[in-house]
């Protein structure tokens, strides 16, 4: 009888790549929370400032997306408002709800920090343009849910 897919052994070159992952989240994170610290930011600080230089967005979304209790969003926004890195304002569609936005001096912060993160300059930096676009197209497509077989 043959053996279902999820219940079977990952082969060893899979352990390996799985092993490697997990390496290069550690360094990617020890790099994060030190470019974090060099802006006198906590790491959740700056992931959550990160998140809405992109767009504004309501305390619960962002709890989600940091995948924290609301009440711990609520924390990090009045520090990183008290520094006027960001704002709270009404959202225009429901203005029962209140978004959290970055300020202007807010996303040049994190616009730093992104430049600043060590572990871009370095190993990507050393993959050629073409190596960084394959990496980038394998990544994808483990992030990627499976279709759903017919």
């Amino acid at each position: 009888m043959a053996t279902p897919e999820k219940t079977r052994r990952p082969d060893p070159l899979t352990m390996e790549v799985v092993e490697l992952i997990g390496d290069v989240v550690a360094r990617f994170y020890e790099d994060y929370e030190d470019a974090a610290s060099d802006h006198s930011l906590t790491g959740a600080q700056a992931r959550l400032l990160s998140l809405l230089s992109l767009e504004p967005l309501p305390m619960r979304k962002l709890a989600q997306k940091l995948k924290c209790e609301p009440s711990n969003v609520t924390g990090i926004v009045d520090r990183l408002e008290s520094r006027g890195l960001v704002e709270r304002r009404p959202d225009p569609a429901d203005r029962r709800v209140k978004l959290a936005a970055a300020t202007e001096e807010g996303r040049r912060t994190a616009k730093s920090l992104r430049e600043s993160l060590r572990f871009a300059h370095e190993p990507l930096a050393g993959l050629g343009e073409e190596e960084r676009v394959a990496l980038r197209g394998l990544l994808r497509r483990m992030l990627t849910p499976a279709a759903t077989a017919d």
